[in-house]
């Protein structure tokens, strides 16, 4: 068991690689072990294109060895076709005799089917090495496909005085490194969401800019159907989602979707239909406030800068006390991640 756990770790160390290139697939590595020597290793490294099992076989330089080899995965073997083929199939046609899984996959097409494959050709499987860590690595693919919602961040800057902004909603908090990591936390979600009123006084673009990634979808809450026509994110050619209480419509790259907005769970479960496993909430006080007396949420970012404002918007109302503080370039990070069984708690 010691030894699996060695090889394990090393197969989540190349897992980590994907970050903020796989979603809404899972970050996934793998290890090819033959009498105690790594000779062959992978990861997935972007969503469309191999998976960990694949890119670490194609790594093997003797392929006759891999019928007396261990394969390591920290993630369950898929068992459909989907943008690739199964990876359970190709295991049993190099035939690899001994498989260690680090854990089941959480995903309905898949979910114990990719291990019962390869346990019906004879093949012998461990699963639940290093199993939390497994988890952990992907917790928001985890939680979006038990709960059928995506993983929610509620992110926000405000003054130390517990404003968002002046009355005129134009103060900015965040310094240029702050900017970049908060960047950083968009190339990593999904989507990113923002309600109208935020669109109308930013005039936002919503898209990675100080950081290498990939842009999140954007989608906006609007109810009524009120941001201005000539708004940056519906003449820049990006695809926008807009849920509001009016229409439901296609043109071009911009989607209207006439659902509840006042009811988060509506949109999320939405989202998640969508293959969307993760959301950025980069709204006003109205939206966050929403999400946070819904309790639907599961991260939390707030970055607090020691300017004082006196007057203006009022930052939303939570619980912080929990939460882990972190100086950076003289603002404070306060961040939140809350466990499944508090979520569940929250939500009973």
């Amino acid at each position: 068991m010691e030894i699996d756990e060695k090889y394990m770790r090393r197969a989540l160390q190349l897992a980590r690689q994907g970050g903020g290139h796989t979603s809404p697939n899972p970050m996934v590595g793998a290890v090819v072990v033959h009498n105690g020597i790594i000779i062959g290793e992978g990861f997935h490294r972007c969503c469309g294109k191999s998976h960990a099992e694949v890119n670490a076989i194609s790594s093997v330089r003797d392929q006759s060895l891999l019928p007396e080899s261990t394969i390591y995965v920290t993630l369950e073997p898929c068992s459909h076709y989907g943008k690739t083929p199964p990876c359970a199939k190709l295991l049993i046609e190099k035939g690899i005799k001994r498989v260690v899984v680090g854990t089941l996959d959480p995903f309905e097409k898949v979910s114990g089917r990719g291990v019962a494959m390869l346990r019906e050709v004879g093949a012998e499987v461990l699963v639940g090495v290093l199993e939390q860590e497994c988890r952990e690595l992907n917790h928001r693919f985890f939680t979006a496909h038990t709960t059928g919602k995506p993983w929610v961040m509620l992110k926000w800057a405000q003054s130390s005085d517990g404003f968002l902004a002046s009355k005129d909603g134009r103060v900015g908090f965040s310094t240029p490194l702050t900017r970049a990591l908060m960047h950083r936390e968009r190339s990593m979600v999904d989507a990113i969401v923002v309600g109208a009123n935020t669109v109308k006084i930013d005039n936002p673009t919503l898209t990675v800019r100080h950081w290498s990634g990939s842009s999140p979808l954007r989608v906006v809450l609007d109810r009524k159907l009120t941001m201005p026509s000539s708004s940056g994110l519906l003449n820049d050619g990006g695809k926008i989602l807009i849920y509001n209480d009016k229409k439901e419509e296609v043109r071009g790259n911009i989607e209207w979707v006439k659902l509840d907005t006042t009811e988060p769970q509506a949109w999320l479960r939405d989202m998640y239909r969508r293959g969307i496993t993760s959301v950025m909430i980069e709204g006003g006080y109205n939206v966050l406030q929403q999400l946070i007396n819904a309790s639907a949420w599961n991260e939390l970012r707030i970055e607090v800068s020691p300017i004082l404002l006196g007057e203006g918007i009022k930052a939303p109302i939570i619980e912080t006390s929990q939460a882990k503080y972190q100086e950076v370039d003289g603002n404070v990070i306060l961040t939140l991640i809350l466990d499944s069984h508090t979520i569940e708690s929250m939500q009973a």
